[in-house]
């Protein structure tokens, strides 16, 4: 909200009708007739105590001299010695401090002022001294009045002057209380319009204050006794006989009559401007009601009121247009009364046009009007120089025509004071205008060269105050050199002053004002500047803050830069309070810790020498409701009770809802419960109760902000004791032992319990055996034990709580069972059929129930592999454990291993425990299709043949039968040549492809295949070389993995520059997803995939950072199946940790002195070989056994110096045997330390596998280590 106003503005337009009304006040250097300036008011009312002051100021030239009347007479003040006249001035003191009394001095005076040029009248100015006689003595009766009958009590006041001020009061100095029954009437008495036993006291006194003197007058006390019904008939049955007939009848209901006005109707006259007081109080029982009405037409708007309690109707500012009937109604619920009040308006003399000065040349015409208005009209009467106009001397210039006087060719001795009087029965108006005849060239009154600053788009007003005679001629330039002023865009007022309407950045400028008359010409510079509107471009805004939160208005402005604006913060229109809290900033306001008294209106008031705007934003402070009070216990009964209670401020946030708590003072003292809720607009609730309760209840109010603080407590309200209501819940029966029962039950809360002495009646009977029922009855507790039950057998039992008043109602049964035991035999006829080379399905017959001996959860079945068929190797022995729930009598086996034998059994579960297991049953699965070969290595290029080399597949599942080979050329589009497949027996491991082409990349994709069909493959690409040149660096080979169930170990060789940074790339096998990517830490040669799905088959592949793109071929992987749990988890058996270290270590030791004891027996084969080489460096061992490459396969397996290159010499390779420390371990688990590391790195093999290529992907062995520092 924003206001702006232009105090400059409305001060220069104030300053110009000023100077339109005065436009011909005559300068006082010139001759002019008097002027009364100030006078006393017509009715002057003086303390008789003080001085009499009878003001009469006058100015003129020559300065006036002042002669008094009094009473129609010359009044002589000289002859009076208390009487003086102020020097150069009429104003009349009046001595009546040192001796003199006002009342001699009552009397009408009338003052003159005179010079040369004619003569000045005041009013006439009534003086009377003001009067507070004090009250007549009279003797007052006591007022004995019958309950519900009306009274009056008079005040009759003295008559003072002014009239006194009445009010009642009591000894005290206590106002006594009204209200629609007891009012005071306008004349000043005491209505009742029904008395009440309560209105009986002995000192009603009316008071008059007369404030002229300052003195108040007290009435003699008057005293009332109100008789009620009862004491009337008591009295009487005390002073009649018994067989006289007495009584009062009881007080009746009486309908209304007006009390005042009397009468139907009444008239009042009233005069026009006054304020119109109408009254109307009436009696009746019950107290009557008042209602006011204009017959044929509506009360006046915005100027009716009602007072003293709609007895007076107050119109102010009354006009003709007022008169008419006013009708009051006084109505109960007996009738009505009704009182009409015929309203006059009549009006003492009023202005329609005063006569005003008028100030002519010699020869010049014009005329004075005198026009007012009246009820009934007014006489006009003219006066010149205070004599009546018919008796004044002669003058020919002059004509009187009614209210007007006409002057024609005036001469210099036609100047005079004229006076107009017009007079009704009502009042008077006198009003003196003069005729001055003047010859005066022009003067401008205006100072000269004034500055006026305004706002742009304001008015701008500029002064030519002027004066001469003939009256000049005004005209207005702009510029020192400018044409005068004329158009729409400017404003010319009769009083000189130049108006711009709307003032623009362009009108500053300097101004010339110019006035001329036949006796001279004359001018006068102003200058103007327009300044820019101080704006507010970033009000305050309305703002809601919780309680001591911090709030901040912001009240950024704009301004012209020449003004200095000040900055002030209002709240409500006030002063900001004088509070630390409290922060003016430059452009806002901050409050902190905000408190309920802050809330309001802020206001940012921007000042400045021209303007002033502001604006205003209402900060609403809310807070949690404060707490409810006066709660109050209504309508007590045993089981209900109404509470009541008053909110709290609600503090600017509704209350939504109320929420009611009781304390229990005999079970729980002090602690509160929840009980029930209400809507926010509910003071009162019913709540229910229960027996034997000593109940507090507090009420907690909420709205958006939070919950108020709980109410004080209500009083204390303790409910009868009676028999509980209800019986323990959850009832169970569950035996802990084989020959026992436990019954267990919910207790009853403390305020369930109904009365004193709560107890438990148990009882039990075995179902369908037991007719009578066994019963104990146990103190307040919550179990208790049945020994000697036979097994797990029903039993139906009950809980019944009663007190020392009875038992509660008849408890429901529940059926439990005494204590189980193991099941006493396994399952029969367990049958397995084989579905497919990885999943089963078992069978087998289910219990007796009798034979369980419990409650029947399920069966488990054990299964586990024996031996793989492939490979005849027994497995050590790790079962696994699948439980079916319930009465299911078959199950599916997942995860299981192709072309293996198993063994399972089958055993019942209770809640005791499993049962016997049944006899073993053997099955084997069939073939499946193998994994994909454990590697394929590429080597020896040339220009038209590669040596390919891979090794059998970890899992054959099977018996193979043959290899697939399909290869195909990339050129360099990376576009795929025709597809050639080549079928190899199962016993080869090494391949020599010829007739290729030179300079060409293949690519290989290699499986296994069984009866079942074909496995996994992996893929290789190799380049032929171009000519007998080393390969080229860098190269990533050998990629081997080693998986489990969820993660898996990647490794691989890699030659080239130091420093590379790898990655791993990995996604599911067969998928189009894109691949996801890890980035290996360091330059180590191994990461391990987590997070991986078991079961799933996943394709990975090297790459190395900033190469080009470099990665190492695709191998293909498979994680383990999800296992389930296992009844032994070996590989993390401490012993069996303890016998593997041992084992390794013995092995290590073994081969040190192996080496030691060969280096020491001279020249081997090997060396001779070594030394036949024109290669200075060592070959490697044999990754598979450590025996050195020349004992290799010659054909076969031909020895690679180390440090040759080749396009591609890339290695995925497989665990190299299915007898890993796995077999003995928990599944996959058991190749991995828990770092991830590969332990079967340094495992020996259980069994001799075909030689393999002459590099491998694990870590060197002790003898390779040394070896290499031969």
């Amino acid at each position: 909200m924003m206001k702006k106003s232009i105090s400059a503005s409305k001060a220069s337009l104030v300053l110009f009708l000023c100077q339109m009304i005065f436009a011909l006040d005559v300068p006082l250097d010139l001759s002019q007739p008097p002027t009364i300036t100030q006078q006393s008011p017509k009715d002057y009312i003086v303390d008789p105590r003080e001085n009499i002051v009878i003001q009469c100021e006058a100015k003129g030239k020559p300065p006036p001299s002042f002669s008094w009347t009094r009473n129609g007479t010359h009044f002589d003040i000289d002859k009076d010695a208390q009487v003086t006249m102020k020097p150069n001035s009429g104003t009349l003191v009046i001595n009546i401090m040192n001796g003199g009394k006002a009342e001699a001095y009552e009397g009408v005076y009338q003052c003159t002022a005179r010079n040369e040029r004619g003569a000045a009248i005041s009013n006439n100015i009534v003086i009377r001294p003001s009067r507070s006689p004090l009250w007549t003595k009279e003797k007052l009766e006591p007022n004995q009045v019958r309950e519900g009958d009306s009274l009056v009590l008079h005040c009759r006041p003295p008559v003072g002057l002014p009239p006194p001020i009445i009010f009642w009061m009591d000894n005290a100095f206590q106002r006594l209380p009204q209200s629609e029954r007891v009012s005071q009437g306008l004349n000043g008495d005491l209505y009742f319009s029904n008395v009440q036993p309560e209105d009986t006291r002995e000192d009603y006194i009316c008071y008059a204050r007369f404030n002229h003197t300052q003195t108040i007058q007290q009435k003699q006390p008057i005293s009332v006794k109100v008789f009620s019904m009862d004491s009337l008939n008591d009295t009487i049955a005390a002073n009649l006989s018994d067989t006289d007939i007495y009584g009062v009848k009881p007080v009746t209901e009486r309908q209304p009559i007006l009390l005042t006005p009397t009468g139907s109707t009444s008239t009042k006259v009233e005069l026009r401007g006054n304020v119109l007081l109408l009254e109307c109080i009436a009696a009746g029982l019950p107290t009557p009601v008042i209602r006011w009405i204009k017959e044929g037409g509506e009360l006046p708007a915005n100027r009716t009121f009602f007072e003293n309690f709609k007895k007076t109707l107050k119109i102010i500012d009354v006009s003709e247009a007022d008169s008419g009937n006013y009708k009051c109604i006084a109505r109960n619920i007996l009738g009505s009364a009704h009182h009409v009040i015929s309203v006059t308006v009549k009006a003492a003399p009023y202005w329609i046009t005063a006569p005003r000065n008028l100030v002519l040349s010699p020869g010049e015409d014009g005329t004075l009007i005198c026009r007012a208005n009246g009820n009934p009209k007014p006489n006009i009467s003219w006066l010149a120089n205070g004599v009546p106009i018919a008796i004044a001397p002669e003058d020919p210039s002059r004509k009187v025509d009614g209210d007007t006087i006409i002057f024609s060719h005036v001469q210099e001795r036609s100047s005079a004071v004229y006076q107009c009087n017009a007079s009704n029965e009502y009042g008077y108006l006198l009003a003196n205008a003069f005729v001055n005849v003047l010859a005066e060239p022009p003067r401008i009154l205006t100072p000269a060269n004034k500055l006026y600053q305004v706002i742009a788009d304001s008015p701008a007003l500029l002064d030519c105050a002027y004066f001469g005679s003939p009256k000049p001629e005004i005209e207005w330039f702009k510029g020192v050199k400018g044409s005068i002023l004329r158009g729409d865009e400017y404003v010319f007022h009769d009083n000189g002053t130049l108006e711009i309407p709307v003032a623009q950045k362009d009108s500053t400028g300097t101004y010339t004002c110019v006035a001329r008359n036949e006796l001279g010409k004359i001018q006068n510079e102003v200058r103007l500047e327009v300044k820019d509107p101080t704006m507010i471009i970033k009000q305050p805004e309305y703002k809601v803050i919780q309680r001591y939160g911090q709030v901040s208005f912001e009240c950024i402005i704009k301004h012209d830069f020449t003004l200095l604006p000040t900055v002030i913060w209002l709240k409500d229109n006030d002063e900001l309070p004088d509070d630390e809290r409290f922060l003016v900033g430059k452009d806002n306001l901050t409050i902190m810790n905000v408190t309920d008294k802050d809330d309001g209106t802020y206001t940012c008031i921007v000042n400045t020498t021209l303007d002033s705007v502001s604006a205003s934003a209402v900060l609403t402070v809310v807070a949690q409701p404060n707490p409810p009070f006066d709660l109050e216990l209504t309508g007590q009964l045993e089981r209900s009770v109404e509470l009541s209670w008053i909110p709290g401020d609600e503090n600017n946030s509704p209350i939504t809802n109320f929420v009611i708590e009781y304390e229990d003072g005999l079970h729980e003292p002090g602690v509160w419960h929840y009980q029930t809720e209400v809507p926010g607009t509910q003071t009162t609730v019913q709540l229910k109760l229960s027996p034997y309760v000593n109940y507090s209840f507090r009420v907690i109010a909420v709205n958006e902000i939070g919950r108020s603080q709980p109410s004080e407590p209500s009083e204390q309200y303790l409910t009868k004791s009676a028999n509980p209501d209800e019986n323990p819940s959850n009832v169970q029966g569950i035996g802990s032992e084989p020959d026992n029962l436990v019954i267990t039950w919910e207790s009853l809360k403390g305020f369930q319990s109904n009365g004193p002495g709560l107890q438990y009646k148990v009882s039990w009977r075995q179902k369908d055996v037991d007719d009578e029922w066994t019963s104990v009855i146990v103190a307040n507790v919550s179990k208790y034990i049945v020994s000697g039950t036979p097994t797990f057998v029903p039993y139906e039992i009950k809980v019944q709580a009663l007190n020392d008043l009875g038992y509660a109602p008849e408890p429901s049964e529940v059926i439990g069972h005494s204590g189980e035991d193991l099941p006493m035999v396994a399952p029969g006829n367990v049958q397995v059929h084989v579905i497919n080379s990885t999943l089963a399905k078992v069978h087998w017959d289910p219990v007796p129930l009798k034979t369980v001996r419990g409650h029947l959860q399920g069966y488990k079945v054990y299964y586990w592999k024996v031996q793989s068929l492939s490979r005849r190797s027994r497995r050590h022995v790790e079962k696994k454990i699948l439980t079916f729930r319930g009465n299911k009598t078959f199950g599916m086996l997942p995860g299981l291993e192709p072309f293996s034998s198993y063994k399972l059994n089958v055993r019942v579960v209770n809640g005791k425990g499993e049962g016997p297991a049944s006899p073993d049953k053997v099955f084997k699965t069939p073939e499946g299709v193998p994994s994909s070969p454990s590697f394929l290595k590429i080597t020896n290029p040339t220009l038209d043949s590669l040596t390919l080399e891979w090794g059998s597949p970890t899992h054959p599942n099977g018996v193979l039968t043959s290899y697939i080979l399909k290869f195909q050329p990339i050129n360099n589009t990376h576009e795929l040549g025709p597809l050639v497949e080549i079928r190899i027996p199962a016993n080869e491991s090494s391949l020599i492809l010829k007739n290729l082409n030179y300079s060409t990349r293949y690519k290989f994709y290699f499986n296994a295949q069984t009866s079942v069909g074909s496995g996994s493959q992996i893929t290789e690409e190799a380049v032929t070389i171009m000519d007998e040149v080393q390969p080229l660096y860098p190269r990533i080979r050998n990629v081997t993995t080693a998986a489990a169930e969820t993660y898996a170990n990647i490794s691989w060789e890699y030659e080239g520059p130091d420093h590379a940074n790898f990655y791993v790339e990995y996604g599911v096998a067969g998928s189009k997803e894109d691949w996801k990517k890890e980035i290996v830490n360091g330059s180590r040669s191994f990461f391990v995939l987590k997070g991986l799905t078991p079961g799933t088959a996943y394709k990975v592949r090297v790459g190395a950072e900033g190469l080009s793109g470099f990665r190492s071929s695709e191998d293909v992987f498979e994680t383990g199946p999800a296992m389930a749990s296992r009844q032994v988890d070996i590989a993390t058996q401490g012993w069996f940790i303890g016998l593997m270290c041992a084992v390794a270590l013995l092995i290590l030791i073994l081969l040190i002195v192996c080496f030691i004891r060969r280096n020491k027996g001279g020249k081997y084969p090997v060396k001779e070989k070594e030394d036949a080489h024109a290669d200075p460096e060592i070959q490697p061992m044999k990754e598979d056994d450590g025996t050195f490459g020349e004992y290799s396969d010659a054909e076969d397996h031909k020895p690679l110096k180390k440090g040759s290159r080749t396009p591609s010499d890339r290695t995925v390779k497989k665990e190299d045997s299915d007898d890993s420390l796995v077999d003995y371990g928990e599944g996959v688990n058991g190749q991995f330390n828990e770092d991830g590391s590969f332990i079967g790195q340094y495992s020996g093999k259980k069994e001799k596998e075909p030689a393999e290529g002459n590099e491998s992907s694990e870590a060197p062995s002790p003898v390779n280590a040394m070896n290499s520092f031969v």
